[in-house]
């Protein structure tokens, strides 16, 4: 009877970010911006990477595929949570949960594999320009998409096969905007230790192995371009690695708290905040930060709009 009663749970209610009626408007018209400027600046970025030949190397190649998994980040949460503000019933079933879960876990893990791609690209590009085209070939490129998405596609079965152990008969309130693994852990009535202990070694491993690839190479950016003594160099080289290890630093963080030290005294509202900037704002950030302040990119964009006017 008992296990009967622990699997008879096959749907959840999400709390959503707030319950203030006074907010509900408000929000719901903020995220439908953000929502609506991150699928156009994305897309228009990938069509802008397409239809420009001159935008046909690694680096765009890159950034391309970057925009895409943010447009597929943010279109599998914004949403549900969009809707989620206005609906009498805030239910998703288990299986939605898991899919969105799925989802959610091939795009964050591909980006942390992508961002660490681009930043290895960037420090072949600067500090080896003579060994660039040799080093950086088309089929070195392809191998290095591939394998990231493969990377975020292998992460998401591991964690998505842990979550069919796990039955819940204690609550179906998850506290979130979204199915996230970590609240649903806390409503378990089945010992969650392993997944905790799986989500601490892939996530961990993940991250540490990334987030390494992009300090160094900007780092060793940073001092290659320090030695040449230019000032136009240093000013165009801080700008740059600036712009990207803030973006990189605000997608991270919160993922470090969130995954790397889930059993951390976290508050939900904390955790929901933490879940807002990797999943609805960085994927509203990212055009803006590797594309705009791109002089290739304004500039194949100022063409495109000249010719169509």
């Amino acid at each position: 009877m008992e296990t009967k009663n622990a699997t008879e749970l096959t749907e959840f209610i999400l709390t959503g970010l707030t319950h203030q009626p006074e907010w509900q408007i408000p929000l719901f018209l903020l995220f439908l911006m953000i929502y609506l400027i991150t699928i156009v600046g994305n897309l228009g970025l990938i069509a802008l990477i397409c239809n420009d030949p001159h935008l046909h190397i690694p680096m765009y190649l890159f950034l391309g595929n970057l925009a895409f998994v943010d447009t597929w980040l943010s279109s599998t949460v914004t949403p549900k949570m969009l809707l989620n503000f206005f609906a009498m019933s805030k239910m998703i079933s288990l299986s939605e949960c898991k899919i969105q879960f799925f989802s959610l876990a091939i795009c964050v893990t591909t980006e942390c594999f992508l961002l660490a791609t681009m930043a290895f690209d960037r420090y072949v590009a600067i500090c080896k320009p003579l060994l660039y085209p040799v080093i950086m070939t088309n089929r070195l490129c392809i191998l290095l998409l591939v394998l990231s998405f493969l990377g975020g596609l292998f992460h998401a079965i591991i964690h998505n096969a842990f979550l069919l152990r796990l039955t819940f008969c204690n609550s179906i309130t998850v506290h979130h905007f979204y199915c996230d693994i970590i609240p649903l852990f806390k409503i378990s009535c089945t010992d969650p230790s392993i997944n905790f202990l799986m989500v601490f070694i892939f996530a961990g491993s993940i991250q540490a192995f990334t987030i390494s690839i992009v300090l160094v190479s900007y780092t060793l950016v940073l001092f290659t371009i320090l030695k040449k003594k230019s000032l136009q160099g240093i000013r165009k080289a801080f700008s740059t690695c600036g712009a990207h290890l803030l973006s990189v630093s605000l997608y991270y963080g919160p993922l470090l708290f969130m995954y790397v030290l889930p059993g951390s005294a976290q508050e939900n509202d904390q955790n929901m905040m933490d879940s807002l900037f990797y999943t609805v704002i960085i994927p509203f950030l990212n055009p803006i930060i590797y594309s705009l302040r791109n002089k290739k990119v304004i500039d194949s964009l100022t063409k495109m709009v000249k010719r169509n006017t």
